[in-house]
């Protein structure tokens, strides 16, 4: 089968593997459907920062069709429509146990700590799958997890009813956090992008205002309100720098971005103007909501998808994608079900099976 595999960092190669075999105990195989290209794909492919294994199969932001189920597994049959959760979690540290398995001690994701999805076929443990409407586009439903990101963002920051919203940064997190603030949340939303074209599509799509990013702008669009809430989609640390003072006393910077570099921050501007600074790391239990949310979302995430691709077109869009001219906020790369194993090998006789040796949870 055809997959795209991470070797190192700048070097990630489209080429011909073996297909997964039998799923082990608790584990599915499936036929991907649709992926889409993450930020943090990019970064690591930048940077290498998270390679731990090499080479391996990229992706973590897929959708696929069950085609084989290991043995023990009750919740999942051959034929069902899935979307994965990205999160690789010990469920055993302290995190773990509490429930916050985003923050587990020895998390990795998919695409790094085991094979993702940029791959014809790949095995996930059936703990890291959730069913989705099997009329869904698949290319829909490949955006339930960096939905499930912006609304942890949403969750977690908890806007007071009426309040400003700035996001900064129109990229796939800032735009689907713009796209949930439109249906969820009841005050203005701004956004601001050094991508213009970027900054259009989340406006036209939501409804939102674009603003530059001062105070000037913002206060124009805001005319009598006070901004006090603010996303910073970017991880730039000069727009975090700004939004110091760009946000008012008493309000929330909720930081969603990945980060390079530090900030010299003096602690008293947060203690003396009682603003609160809010990280938010993948997601917590959103992913199921995010999934039911996908069908009344449908048209509005269409209007933000870029480009769709095939895995052989995958280089060429990382290279794309890190010099900025997307227009839109997400590319999806498509796969043909019907060609990589989801016809054909839904006898009894597949659906339960595991080899000897084979990979554990």
């Amino acid at each position: 089968m055809r997959a795209a595999r991470l070797y190192a960092a700048g070097d990630l190669r489209v080429e011909e593997i073996e297909a997964p075999g039998a799923p082990a105990p608790g584990w599915a195989r499936l036929a991907v459907t649709a992926a889409g290209i993450c930020g943090s794909d990019l970064h690591n492919y930048r940077t290498g920062q998270w390679i731990s294994r090499s080479p391996s199969v990229a992706g973590h932001e897929f959708a696929g069709i069950v085609t084989a189920v290991g043995a023990g597994v009750t919740d999942l049959a051959v034929g069902d429509t899935v979307v994965a959760d990205s999160r690789y979690w010990c469920g055993e540290c302290a995190a773990c146990r509490s429930g916050r398995r985003n923050v587990c001690l020895h998390l990795g994701f998919v695409g790094e700590a085991c094979d993702g999805g940029f791959a014809e076929q790949t095995a996930l443990p059936v703990r890291l799958l959730v069913r989705h409407d099997p009329s869904l586009d698949p290319a829909i439903a490949a955006m339930a997890e960096p939905l499930a990101v912006a609304l942890h963002v949403l969750r977690k920051q908890a806007v007071p009813a009426g309040e400003p919203v700035l996001v900064v940064g129109c990229g796939p997190i800032g735009g689907l956090a713009a796209v949930l603030l439109s249906r969820l949340h009841d005050g203005p939303v701004l956004v601001a992008d050094r991508n213009a074209a970027r900054a259009a599509r989340v406006a036209d799509a939501t409804g939102a205002t674009i603003v530059e990013f001062d105070g000037k702008s913002i206060q124009a669009a805001l005319h009598e309100q006070v901004l006090r809430h603010a996303i910073d989609a970017t991880g730039n640390i000069g727009v975090l720098n700004t939004l110091f003072d760009l946000v008012s006393g008493g309000g929330s910077i909720a930081l969603v971005g990945i980060t390079h570099g530090r900030i010299d921050l003096d602690p008293n501007i947060l203690v003396e103007r009682e603003i609160s600074l809010i990280g938010c790391h993948a997601f917590a239990d959103e992913l199921p909501d995010a999934v039911a949310m996908l069908p009344q979302l449908e048209p509005m995430l269409r209007s933000l998808i870029d480009e769709q691709i095939t895995i052989e077109d995958i280089p060429a869009a990382y290279e794309r994608l890190l010099a900025g001219t997307a227009s839109g906020l997400k590319t999806i790369v498509r796969f043909d079900p019907q060609a990589n194993g989801a016809s054909g090998e839904t006898s009894a006789a597949i659906s339960h099976v595991h080899p000897p040796g084979g990979k554990q949870e």
